[in-house]
């Protein structure tokens, strides 16, 4: 007996017949001949590379043949506190990263939002968008520069001009745990707020007049029309930018990298700053343990990947993927 063949009915109520496969791939040849390049690409940087997730199960140095060790990389993973220290950084530095920098993106654009001058909003948001093309080597350069402990340090000569500091004082709010974290939210805030805003003004441009219009008729203030209109309808991209976010929890490195010393890595050492000194910062490291904490962040990625993808589906009526 034959397979009987799947119809599809268009947006027209029209129903028709899928082409056979060979005339398919015959008719898209050249779309298909332009998709090499990239199908390449992916296999070279993205999936051949997880063939060396089998050294998790590895002794691995380079001096010498890998050794099977089974799980003994993952035993010694979980028993050291310096990992844990890193996993519990990794989720409070993105989280409250993400929640700030969505906070300060929410108050940007209904600032701007309200703003009646062209001109003005437009010089504004050029501003505030600029800071997001500086790679984050530059950004911690221009911080490093300002809150320098030295003479040099912008801060700290204010502070002694104004009387704060007595000669030969200075803070170093790069180097004192207690600082570090309030620090880095506050640069991602000058670096990503613009950026995060783009898509909040989209929103905001969406919105019908006639709400507000009714709102005027009600005798609603500027505030409640904020209130009652504006932020209800910017609710579900809010909860969306988050859910899409969360799933990017684990990959936090440069921000965190080009900022932390080693006085402060018991509040700032995250799981990929982690791995990147256990591999590079010994004498002789072993490879497969890198591996294996690199492998358990995938794990970890790919578990809120998944979760975040049924909270899309709740929330927006489709996943991610």
């Amino acid at each position: 007996m034959s397979k009987k063949k799947k119809e599809v009915v268009t947006s027209t109520g029209v129903v028709v017949k899928p082409k056979p496969l060979g005339l398919r791939i015959r008719n898209n040849f050249g779309y298909y001949i332009m998709f090499i390049p990239v199908l390449v690409f992916l296999i070279i940087m993205h999936y051949w590379p997880m063939l060396g997730v089998r050294y998790s199960f590895y002794d691995y140095y380079v001096v010498r043949q890998p050794q099977w060790v089974g799980l003994k990389h993952f035993q010694t993973m979980f028993s050291l506190p310096q990992f844990w220290t890193a996993f519990g950084n990794t989720l409070v530095l993105s989280i409250m990263k993400l929640i700030i920098t969505t906070a300060s993106s929410v108050v940007v654009s209904l600032f701007l939002n309200e703003m009646g001058n062209l001109f003005a909003k437009k010089a504004l948001q050029t501003v505030i968008y600029l800071p997001h093309f500086l790679s984050w080597a530059v950004t911690a350069a221009i911080f490093t520069l300002l809150l320098s402990a030295s003479s040099s340090g912008m801060v700290n000569g204010m502070l002694h001009e104004w009387g704060f500091l007595a000669e030969g004082q200075s803070i170093r709010f790069l180097e004192t745990p207690s600082m570090w974290r309030p620090i880095f939210y506050l640069i991602n805030i000058w670096k990503e707020t613009g950026w995060g805003t783009i898509i909040f003004l989209a929103t905001l441009s969406g919105i019908n007049p006639e709400l507000y219009e009714a709102a005027d008729i009600d005798g609603a203030t500027r505030l409640q029309k904020i209130r009652y209109v504006t932020l209800p309808a910017l609710g579900n991209t809010i909860l969306t930018v988050i859910i899409l976010n969360l799933a990017k929890v684990m990959n936090m490195f440069e921000s965190v990298f080009v900022l932390y010393n080693a006085s402060v890595y018991t509040v700032s050492d995250v799981i990929s700053t982690y791995i990147y000194r256990q591999t590079f910062g010994t004498a002789v490291a072993n490879y497969g343990y890198s591996t294996a904490v690199g492998l358990f962040k995938s794990l970890v990625g790919c578990f809120l990947v998944l979760v975040c993808n049924w909270l899309s589906k709740k929330v927006r009526g489709r996943g991610i993927v």
